[in-house]
């Protein structure tokens, strides 16, 4: 499983990273909207895992802009603003799949990565 984490938090997101990798899976990191686009050019990957508020761009606008260009790949969602109420609201409106909020419990991180990505791998 390749994964692209986008976090503006670094310390986060490395962390992150690092956890996912320990695990066994494979994790590219980004810390700004752009950075993430550009990793596409490395190649596909099968989630993103992306925080909404950030910096200029969120994740929701992200999002869009990873769909045209990798229209396959799936999204979870990070939230450490707000109700998790709002934020359902919110993923309902632009048809997310799945979202979490920080502090991330990593294990039911790779759960809903792996639910999200079996119907592809069977």
């Amino acid at each position: 499983m390749r994964v692209l984490l986008v976090d503006d938090e670094v310390e986060f997101v490395s962390t992150l990273a690092e956890r996912l990798a320990i695990r066994g899976i494979e994790a590219t990191y980004a810390t700004t909207s752009a950075e993430a686009l550009s990793c596409l050019e490395s190649g596909d990957f099968d989630v993103a895992v992306l925080d909404v508020k950030m910096p200029k761009v969120g994740g929701l606008t992200l999002k869009k802009e990873l769909e045209a260009r990798r229209p396959g790949m799936k999204f979870i969602f990070l939230t450490g603003y707000g109700s998790e109420h709002d934020f359902k609201a919110i993923s309902e409106h632009v048809g997310t799949d799945y979202y979490l909020v920080k502090p991330v419990d990593i294990d039911a991180l790779i759960a809903k990565m792996e639910k999200i990505i079996k119907p592809e791998r069977e």
